[in-house]
């Protein structure tokens, strides 16, 4: 099974890394080098989804964005090199674990502040249909990096006691 969702993962970093240049991170980029299609494509997005975080974003979300910036794009090279390298090595699994709880936690944050806007069910659950799956995704690759990492510890506990005994 750990390999089959090694190679969810790797889908999942390779569409990342463009979805974070491309739509998220956009605000970094000078007006006078920044593609068309970039504008074009955040517009339909606020458009079609509302998300307040794309047009009058609250100060916390700046520091999100730096996030983005500065550990999911290094992480996610990072993800995309291990994960294509199989089998996953512990420094890879201890890496995605610390992902998965800073991407879970980060966007259940904006999912209870998204919760609080002024919008119709079917608004909220457009957004939320973006929301959901990547929270659901983290918790997944939490719990399976969680796992993958105690049979780690355990055996390498287990050797320690037969060189003690």
């Amino acid at each position: 099974m750990g390999r089959r969702l090694d190679i969810v993962y790797l889908v999942f970093f390779i569409i990342h890394l463009p979805v974070m240049f491309v739509v998220d991170l956009t605000p970094f980029y000078p007006a006078s080098i920044k593609p068309a299609f970039m504008t074009a494509l955040r517009s339909y997005y606020v458009t079609t989804y509302r998300d307040q975080f794309f047009i009058a974003p609250p100060a916390w979300f700046t520091t999100y964005l730096y996030m983005e910036l500065l550990y999911h794009v290094p992480l996610t090279l990072f993800a995309i090199r291990a994960l294509w390298s199989a089998p996953l090595k512990p420094k890879a699994m201890l890496h995605l674990l610390l992902f998965s709880a800073q991407a879970g936690l980060t966007t259940l944050t904006c999912i209870a502040e998204a919760l609080s806007w002024d919008r119709t069910l079917e608004e909220q659950g457009r957004l939320m249909g973006l929301y959901l799956p990547y929270v659901a995704f983290a918790v997944l690759m939490g719990v399976d990096m969680f796992g993958r990492l105690s049979n780690v510890v355990e055996g390498a506990a287990g050797g320690e006691e037969k060189k003690r005994v």
